[in-house]
């Protein structure tokens, strides 16, 4: 009876306290919502904000409001939070006056959402336990990223799918690109090299370099390639099982870091060494990526010293061969002279007794694929990310299938791939066991990371490569279409599930970094893009990706590449520098947020103004400008490194300075090319643009070369309403170096037809007849092409930067001819027109330092493919403009699009200085020089004055133009002199330029 009491009483008690805890009322849930709905910024689609519950306990006298996860995409400090209180305790109303109030989101606490907010982190000390280290005082930013270790891939690639048979792309061709190839147009040539020049180690599931030729060097023997050894004390030996080239292709799970052995020696801490040496023959002047493979053993050394020898110097790494064995591990591109050299240098130099240094392969160069796949009798059914977790249904096959390789550049495949060639275990790179190469490629990529990091701090009773990675980075973009001209924008996803990461570290961490790279985002694009740039929120949800890395992980969605608004900013090469910088910051930030620095910086902008002035026969002053990032106050430029280039080989650093002149002493009568690269304690810049100088022998006079080809951009495009899309063939924009993401021109404008499959993806189909190729785009390197000409026709000369005759900072009247290199400068408009169109020639500003020039008896030479048409047939042009060309410089427009064939020849003249000649000019896509879709054809202003220079072969109209204006001379040419592909051709027109100048 006294049991039964007991309970009674405990089931009272129950009712009782559960009595205290009560739902609020719907209306006043209704008014938080609105409350919380009205919070959204502006161009953020984050869906709708809900009250998932609301209690009160009145005994308490405490509200607890749970908010979905909704809320939590909005990007919350601490104002924003007490505001969101303050006006949901309005909303409650004075019956709940006084009452404590407690906000959730998604059920956790609401102040974890705040940037404030910190979790448990367990942070590695690269200091200790460095993994590469270059001996270079330039490359460690003491106050940025220095020694992070940061996984990082662009989305998909090609990859064979079982199920068809056939290799193909993981996405559609749409919009003159594919995903596959297009998030590479961020990561490789901007996002990994900001993040090494802030001092982190990048590491790619997919192939770094995206040239064709590929040169292994090994100890089992190599074709076109040498490697030797030389003892000391301490003599190399055979150490095991390692890398070996000895198949054309490699099938099933073939490992070729099985096929061969590698070499092994003693350390010793005395200066005579022993060494391994990598030679080879490099079949064309270029960049190539170095990779080095070694062995890890239970001796390994932390310190092995690698010397790559190249044609910008000799670089030192010191490598950790205790991580990181048994696999290809990237060191840089560096770049190599045509020929027979020695490439790589391995000593056997330690500061540790009884430790052993291992040598095995170098790979040079990116390749082409070399896996081999084939159909099996079943194959599993694709499944997505989101739903990795779900069992995928067996498909039996009924075709005939062989083994056959890709066909396309490495770095075009998918990471599968690259890990199987790499030496990682087919368990990462195949977890269905061969049966689905596209369900493989997405989850490989999670597995590899975590194979890095197995044995090491940050994933300690995992087995792997004992690489102690501190960050992982999916680069995406996604599907979804408008038929207006709104853009679908931006989206982060991570994954809280599990709570921790192997080591500790809270897993909300994710949210942090997802949070600081999409506010960095969208800052930057509304800021110098569009103001309307969506951010759609940050997902917590189970993408393979963002799961299974065990460290802090983030899976962005850029953009939609489907959606014409998005891709008319998405392939902008600026708008491209400027996301990946933003994404840069964003990761910078977290780093110092939760390892608790508030003194980071950021690495500064590329300098601008940019001049070489001569100060006597052979004296030269370099002078350059800082650049304010406007978007970041961490960014200002502390000191400058200056790099030489001695004719056609590499850049070498020369100096450091802090400040914005160096003064140089030529010797010789090479040309001498110049960079200039920022720094500060955050990191280096990107470079400057090139210039360049060189003194004749026996010179004729100097001429001053102003490079006024500033543009890169997307191609251009249009939007009538039912049709829309790219215009490749009036100009298909200005690649940033390459351009390594288009595929071919779009064929598709009817905005009506609906995507079916990726073969049948309607609206802005494209072709595929370019996929496999690199573009060259405005290198900033054209002042070395016009100087070679110049300096074959006698004469010295100098160069500047447009900013820097604007600026008056170049002064041009103290040279008496002036070359102005104008490409495909012209009046570009960015996205949907919202911000002011950019690289228009002929600035007011420009107009004025060419006039005063030319006033005062200087002669000018103008080459380019819109100095007409941008001139007059350009709404936004002024008769102030028209006006300069025609009375300054001697000619007016005739048509755009004047040719189609490359191809013009010299026409007599009354100007004896020139003779017969023929120049071809590149209007086909290669990967040496830009391609002009649309030269100009112009005439002279005034034929009393002025004649027709040279004529289109296919059509014979005018094609440039000489002028004798009385106080000066001029000649304007409708196509870029740099694009003329004979070197012969380039030489004697700019001879006979010159010596009309002169006459």
């Amino acid at each position: 009876m006294r049991k039964f009491a007991i309970i009674l009483m405990l089931m009272l008690t129950a009712s009782i306290a559960k009595a205290k805890v009560q739902p609020l009322a719907k209306n006043v849930k209704d008014r938080i919502a609105t409350t919380a709905n009205a919070m959204i910024p502006a161009n953020m689609q984050i869906g709708k904000i809900a009250v998932d519950s609301a209690t009160v306990d009145d005994s308490s006298r405490h509200i607890v409001i749970g908010m979905n996860e909704n809320f939590g995409y909005i990007p919350f400090d601490k104002a924003t939070l007490a505001n969101f209180e303050a006006k949901t305790k309005a909303a409650l109303g004075a019956q709940y006056k006084g009452y404590r109030l407690e906000l959730l989101i998604d059920k956790r606490p609401a102040t974890d959402f705040l940037h404030s907010t910190r979790f448990d982190y367990t942070a590695n000390n690269h200091k200790d336990d460095w993994f590469i280290f270059p001996l270079d005082d330039t490359r460690h930013p003491t106050k940025g990223l220095d020694g992070k270790i940061i996984a990082m891939w662009q989305s998909h690639g090609w990859y064979f799918e079982q199920k068809a048979n056939r290799w193909q792309w993981q996405r559609a061709r749409i919009f003159q690109t594919v995903e596959d190839l297009y998030t590479q147009s961020f990561v490789m040539p901007f996002l990994m090299p900001m993040l090494e020049n802030a001092g982190a180690y990048v590491m790619s599931p997919r192939e770094r370099d995206i040239n064709t030729v590929e040169i292994i060097v090994d100890n089992d023997g190599s074709a076109a390639a040498n490697y030797t050894e030389t003892n000391a004390d301490n003599a190399w030996t055979e150490g095991g099982i390692g890398f070996k080239h000895d198949c054309t292709s490699y099938e099933g799970f073939d490992n070729p870091f099985k096929h061969g052995t590698f070499r092994k020696i003693e350390t010793t801490k005395s200066e005579k060494t022993a060494k391994a040496t990598w030679s080879a023959t490099i079949p064309q002047a270029g960049k190539y990526a170095v990779y080095v493979s070694y062995a890890t053993l239970p001796n390994s050394a932390n310190d092995a010293t690698y010397t790559i020898h190249s044609a910008e110097g000799d670089r030192a790494f010191r490598v950790n061969q205790t991580m990181g064995g048994s696999t290809w591990i990237y060191l840089g591109h560096f770049y190599f002279d045509r020929g027979e050299q020695t490439i790589v240098e391995l000593t056997n130099h330690s500061q540790h007794k009884n430790a052993v240094i291992t040598a095995d392969a170098v790979k040079i160069g990116g390749g082409m694929g070399n896996i081999a796949r084939c159909a099996n009798d079943e194959a599993l059914a694709n499944v997505r990310s989101s739903e990795s977790d779900k069992p995928a249904e067996v498909v039996k096959l009924r075709v005939k299938s062989e083994n056959t390789v890709s066909g396309y550049p490495r770095f075009t495949e998918a990471a599968r791939y690259w890990l199987q060639w790499a030496g990682i275990p087919d368990s990462i790179y195949s977890p269905s066991n061969g049966t689905n190469d596209y369900t493989d490629d997405y989850r490989c990529r999670g597995l590899w990371v975590n194979y890095l990091a197995g044995g090491s701090k940050t994933l300690p009773h995992q087995q792997g490569l004992n690489i102690p990675v501190d960050l992982s980075f999916a680069f995406h973009s996604d599907a979804g279409t408008t038929m207006d001209n709104t853009t679908i924008g931006t989206l982060g996803i991570y994954c809280t599930a599990g709570d921790t990461y192997a080591n500790g570290t809270d897993r909300f961490n994710s949210h942090k970094l997802t949070d600081y790279v999409l506010t960095n985002i969208t800052n930057d694009v509304r800021t110098q893009f569009d103001s309307s740039w969506t951010r759609r929120g940050m997902w917590d949800k189970s993408y393979f990706e963002a799961r299974v890395p065990e460290v802090p992980a983030m899976l962005l969605e850029l953009l939609s590449h489907q959606n014409l608004a998005d891709m008319r900013y998405g392939l902008d090469p600026s708008f491209r520098f400027t996301v990946s910088r933003a994404i840069y910051k964003g990761i910078a930030e977290f780093f110092a947020d939760v390892e608790g620095r508030n003194d980071y910086q950021i690495q500064p902008l590329p300098v601008n103004s940019f001049a070489i002035a001569q100060t006597a026969e052979r004296s030269f002053k370099l002078s350059w400008k800082p650049t304010v990032d406007e978007q970041c106050s961490r960014a200002e430029a502390k000191s400058y490194i200056v790099f030489e280039r001695i004719g056609d080989s590499g850049f070498r650093q020369i100096a450091t300075t802090d400040g914005t002149e160096y003064a140089v002493e030529i010797n010789d009568n090479l040309i001498h090319s110049y960079q200039i690269v920022a720094r500060n304690d955050g990191g280096n810049s990107f470079p400057s643009e090139t210039l360049a100088l060189a003194v004749a022998p026996n010179s004729k006079g100097t001429v001053a070369i102003v490079n006024g080809f500033t543009r890169i951009s997307a191609p251009d495009s249009f939007d009538s309403g039912e049709i829309a899309g790219f215009r490749p063939e009036y100009d298909n924009g200005v690649p940033y170096i390459n351009d390594i993401n288009y595929i071919g021109a779009m064929f598709e404008f009817r905005r009506e037809l609906p995507w079916i499959s990726d073969d049948s993806c309607g609206f802005g189909s494209s072709r595929a007849d370019k996929e496999t190729e690199v573009i060259a785009g405005n290198t900033f390197d054209f002042a070395y092409i016009h100087g070679e000409s110049i300096l074959a026709a006698g004469y010295s000369f100098v160069s500047s930067s447009l900013e820097a005759v604007e600026n008056g900072d170049f002064d041009l009247s103290k040279y008496p001819t002036a070359d102005l290199i104008l490409g495909k400068q012209k009046t570009t408009v960015i996205g949907r027109g919202e911000k002011p169109d950019r690289f228009a020639i002929f600035s007011g500003k420009l107009q004025q330092a060419v006039t005063a020039f030319c006033n005062a008896g200087g002669n000018i030479f103008v080459s380019g493919a819109y100095v007409a048409s941008d001139v007059w047939d350009n709404k936004k042009s002024t008769d102030e403009k028209k006006k300069f060309a025609q009375d300054v410089l001697g000619y007016k427009w005739v048509v755009g699009q004047a040719a189609v064939k490359g191809n013009a020849h010299l026409v007599p003249t009354y100007f004896d200085s020139f003779g017969k000649l023929s120049c071809n000019f590149a209007q086909q896509y290669n990967d040496r020089i830009y391609a002009v879709e649309s030269p100009d054809a112009l005439q002279p202003a005034n034929t009393d004055n002025a004649c027709t220079l040279l004529r289109y072969d296919e059509n014979n109209i005018s094609a440039g133009i000489a002028a004798d204006l009385g106080t000066h001379k001029t000649c304007v040419i409708g196509f870029p002199f740099e694009t003329i592909t004979d070197s012969n051709a380039k030489n004697q027109l700019m001879c006979q330029i010159l010596k009309f100048f002169n006459k």
